[in-house]
């Protein structure tokens, strides 16, 4: 079995990736969202061409010498794209095989994963936040949620005056003690801000906190981390392993938190999920949004020791990624059930296909 062909196929801010072998198994996977004609066009001129004529099953091997051979060009759009074929491989071997990807990467873990309910929105109130989340909590069972404070990369800028302040206590006081609440920052303060803002978070029980300075200055989410009795999170935007190993080794994050989109795919995802279970921290990976990156992760949720506490589910339905693929994962009861069709156990939307520009790479 041989790899034949390579496509994408691109819609808006997806590009889906399709690989077909020379026996007619055909594999889907995704690159990371936004951006998805360039993740396409880096697809095509510098992987694509290192995984044409390989045997699938060395797809680990293949994206090691992907990234080692581009060692002059470690950008996040080479990883974005080396996940697009990365996924689609593994998606070939379940269906090879006739098992879930996550028996491949580990077995079951566990019988289910449970969701916490993950807001992407800052530009919403205090009270409408809390609101909807009280009633996806009532609707669907979550027994965790996450909040954002601050603002992105903000430089101890807040989304509207004092709105930190007002939205951690007011989401405790209208979910009450049940709900395990989690707060994201996305690298938006500096030391001194982020450790009294984890103060506050610690002051109404708040579960863990993420990203509190820019993810670059590793040095500073480890003060802030070693300061505060929160669990302190991060490592959504890494694509390196030696940087998620340097993180886990110097304790700059209590939970750590590889994206498959950003960090290359399910094989590398899974190495740093190794790297948390072997230093005794949970590993928790990023997914912000309901595209295929949802199917991905629940298998590695699914698969690893590490992934022991609630994982992400964006709450957030934007219009392109609807229609994407079949049958669409639901959570019930705050949890999804462990995948067991094989591969991915999901297949493309045909209308998805008939509205995407397609690009063929072919031995």
């Amino acid at each position: 079995m041989k790899i034949q062909r390579i496509e994408t196929l691109v819609r808006e801010q997806l590009a889906v990736v399709r690989v077909t072998t020379d026996d007619g198994v055909v594999g889907i996977g995704q690159t990371a969202p936004y951006q998805a004609a360039i993740s396409a066009h880096v697809l095509h001129t510098m992987v694509a061409p290192l995984f044409l004529g390989k045997d699938p099953w060395d797809v680990e091997t293949l994206v090691d010498e992907c990234v080692r051979v581009h060692y002059k060009f470690p950008s996040s759009f080479l990883h974005r794209a080396l996940a697009g074929v990365d996924t689609a491989l593994w998606d070939v071997l379940g269906k090879v095989t006739g098992q879930p990807v996550a028996k491949l990467i580990g077995g079951h873990a566990r019988e289910s994963v449970s969701m916490y309910a993950s807001s992407m929105q800052r530009g919403i109130t205090p009270e409408a936040e809390a609101e909807r989340l009280a009633g996806l909590v009532a609707e669907r069972g979550f027994r965790a949620v996450k909040i954002r404070v601050g603002a992105a990369m903000g430089r101890d800028a807040d989304a509207a005056p004092g709105r930190t302040e007002r939205i951690v206590p007011h989401v405790r006081e209208v979910l009450g003690d049940g709900v395990a609440i989690s707060a994201d920052a996305n690298g938006g303060f500096s030391v001194g801000r982020a450790i009294r803002v984890g103060r506050m978070l610690e002051d109404h029980g708040y579960f863990h906190y993420e990203e509190p300075c820019p993810f670059p200055e590793l040095e500073q989410t480890a003060q802030v981390a070693a300061a505060l009795d929160i669990p302190v999170s991060g490592g959504e935007q890494d694509i390196s392993l030696p940087q998620f190993q340097r993180m886990i080794a110097q304790r700059a994050v209590d939970i750590v938190q590889p994206d498959i989109g950003y960090i290359g795919g399910v094989s590398r995802a899974r190495k740093v999920a190794v790297l948390a279970e072997a230093a005794g921290i949970p590993c928790t990976p990023h997914c912000a949004n309901d595209s295929l990156m949802q199917v991905f992760t629940l298998h590695l949720a699914a698969a690893m020791p590490a992934c022991t506490q609630h994982q992400e589910w964006s709450i957030e339905h934007t219009p392109w990624t609807r229609g994407v693929y079949e049958p669409v994962l639901q959570v019930v009861d705050g949890a999804v059930p462990a995948p067991t069709s094989p591969g991915w156990g999901v297949a493309l939307d045909p209308a998805f296909e008939r509205t995407a520009d397609v690009t063929t790479s072919v031995v």
